[in-house]
């Protein structure tokens, strides 16, 4: 499997793990670590990468690269003290060994080479029911593996135990079962020190969470493909929370999908902030009133944009055209009168069948080719003796997930 497609592999099956929480009482804290068995040319994708989310929104991160555990909300990095990210850093690049010993066991028991790239994941944590009393119940927890995007063992909570879906998991379950003190801790990490964090974090984000941050609202218009036409987009960005009401209307009346309004969603913004934009095609010569409406929890009342009736790039390409054509007019004039100049013995004196003696053709910049150079610019969350973030199996560490014949099944 070529590396862009086994980069689709990691993007689905990180989508497909994180468990959208529609309730307002529910809450989740799960962990994703992945790791590839080879580098790969892609921006973005490293060996390693661990992160954190609560409420499928990133919390913490780590890569390979970076080598270091960083908080991705205000919230983490103003209230966890810096030793919690020291800790949580060291942590991380123990399991990123771990991993990297792990996925070659892992494939050398599938029969695979490293010609093409493979992925072993592990994701694991906790979802809650915060009660109208405020105290928190549990509702289930999560700790499994994934290979090539594929389930490759899953711990069974209510049972304590193992499931192995593929015969190459086998000896892995038989291990790990036959430590049943390690199951134990895998199921109080589940229901206990997992809830615990999310509780605690929950806590920290009620801040945030409090939070309200209005909208910037522009709208503008560009020259659409259809000749005559322009497209008018109305932009709401900076705001928090995410939900906001956006209309562009024509004389008051909003438009609709039917009048060929289109819609971007709301897309977030790197500084934890949301953007929409919606826009609409119109005639260029449409002198009616357009508007841009936007609505959110962070305004008093409604934000109205009036469409100024200009077009950002519509004489653009006009002017770009006279001015091409002044260009070449200038250029006609001046070539032929230096053919008359030429033809007179003016200018380009020289032998019939040199090189003009005019020295153009030497190096603008003395580099011996002959021509210019220009210069181009060129996760356990780690607090006491705990670990809440890393997960469950932190004793593993110490020992290959899947045994091969380096160590004793």
């Amino acid at each position: 499997m070529c590396a862009f497609k086994m980069y689709v592999v990691v993007l689905l099956f990180i989508f497909a793990t994180l468990s959208t929480v529609d309730s307002v009482g529910k809450w989740s804290l799960n962990y994703i670590y992945t790791a590839l068995s080879k580098p790969v040319e892609l921006p973005g994708v490293h060996e390693f990468t661990a992160m954190g989310l609560m409420n499928d929104k990133q919390i913490d991160y780590y890569d390979s690269v970076s080598k270091k555990k960083i908080p991705k909300q205000d919230w983490m990095r103003e209230k966890l003290p810096a030793d919690y990210w020291d800790k949580g850093t060291q942590s991380r690049k123990s399991k990123e060994q771990w991993f990297k010993v792990n996925i070659n066991i892992l494939m050398d028991r599938m029969r695979h080479n490293n010609t093409d790239v493979h992925i072993l994941q592990w994701k694991h944590g906790c979802e809650i029911d915060q009660q109208s009393d405020g105290t928190l119940k549990f509702i289930k927890g999560t700790d499994q593996y994934s290979y090539d995007g594929d389930d490759f063992l899953a711990f069974d909570d209510a049972n304590m135990q193992w499931v192995a879906p593929v015969v190459q998991a086998q000896p892995t379950k038989r291990k790990w079962d036959g430590v049943q003190i390690l199951n134990q801790y895998t199921k109080g990490y589940l229901e206990k020190e997992c809830v615990d964090w999310l509780s605690k974090f929950m806590a920290y984000e009620d801040k945030e969470v409090s939070r309200a941050d209005p909208p910037k609202v522009y709208a503008f218009a560009k020259k659409a493909k259809t000749v005559g036409n322009v497209r008018l987009t109305c932009m709401a960005t900076g705001f928090y929370p995410k939900d906001v009401e956006m209309h562009i209307k024509k004389n008051s009346v909003p438009l609709t999908e039917r009048d060929g309004v289109q819609s971007t969603g709301v897309l977030p913004n790197d500084d934890d902030t949301y953007q929409i934009r919606m826009s609409v095609q119109i005639p260029e010569a449409d002198k009616e009133t357009y508007e841009c409406s936007v609505d959110h929890v962070a305004l008093k009342k409604p934000v109205v944009v009036k469409w100024d009736g200009k077009c950002c790039d519509c004489t653009q390409v006009t002017g770009v055209i006279i001015g091409a054509v002044v260009v070449l007019v200038l250029l006609l004039t001046v070539v032929s009168s230096m053919l008359v100049l030429w033809k007179k013995g003016k200018i380009f004196a020289g032998k019939k069948g040199d090189l003009p003696a005019t020295g153009i053709q030497a190096p603008l910049n003395g580099n011996g080719n002959g021509a210019a150079v220009l210069n181009m610019p060129g996760k356990r969350d780690d607090a006491s003796s705990t670990d809440s973030g890393q997960g469950s199996n932190e004793s593993l560490e110490k020992e290959a997930i899947l045994p091969n014949g380096a160590i004793e099944e």
